[in-house]
């Protein structure tokens, strides 16, 4: 993992430096659609992300809808935990992929882009950590959702942070991972990235 500056630090950026956004400039997102080269690993890009937001917002309204009152305990854990497992899991193996063949490849395609890839390799090692939080503080509630009624407040306290913090860091970080990946897939096709 590269050394990244601390206002490069995914809780502490507001967005990529204005040297990588070279390409977003040259297709802003607002002309991704149109652009003949969206469909293929574009495309397949930008659905994995909207499912990680839907999931991460299901999950963020579930555990709201349990705190106030609208789930009960028993409602709340079986819709929940298969979510979270997916959510999970999925982010984890996405990420996974990432790191190990695509990253590496569109460095090597676009070599000014290659700090941008050790910024979202970062992402990649705070969000894990922010997973296996997550994951703990879960197993935590639901363990607790068995106990008396404190003990379920302070749990469902201590996951909805968690989960905050992570769907908080994921939203900066998918965001970033589009206007880096995208306009470079838009830029050299489906096919220089190996993507075909």
């Amino acid at each position: 993992m590269a050394d990244i500056s601390p206002d490069l630090v995914l809780e502490a950026r507001a967005g990529l430096p204005d040297d990588l956004r070279y390409l977003l400039e040259k297709y802003p997102r607002e002309s991704w659609d149109a652009h003949p080269n969206v469909h293929g690993m574009a495309q397949m890009w930008l659905q994995r992300h909207g499912m990680f937001r839907e999931l991460g917002g299901i999950l963020t309204g579930a555990i709201a809808d349990y705190r106030e009152g609208r789930t009960d305990a028993r409602q709340f854990a079986q819709f929940f935990a298969p979510r979270l497992n997916f959510f999970l899991g999925n982010l984890d193996g996405h990420h996974n992929v990432e790191d190990q063949h695509y990253f590496p490849v569109f460095a090597r395609v676009e070599s000014r882009l290659k700090r941008g890839f050790d910024i979202l390799d970062s992402d990649h090692h705070l969000i894990h950590d922010a997973l296996e939080r997550n994951a703990a503080t879960a197993n935590e509630f639901l363990r607790a959702l068995e106990g008396d009624d404190d003990a379920r407040r302070r749990a469902a306290d201590a996951y909805a942070g968690e989960n905050e913090r992570l769907v908080t860091m994921l939203a900066r970080h998918l965001d970033d991972e589009e206007d880096l990946i995208i306009p470079l897939i838009l830029e050299r096709g489906d096919r220089e990235l190996g993507g075909y």
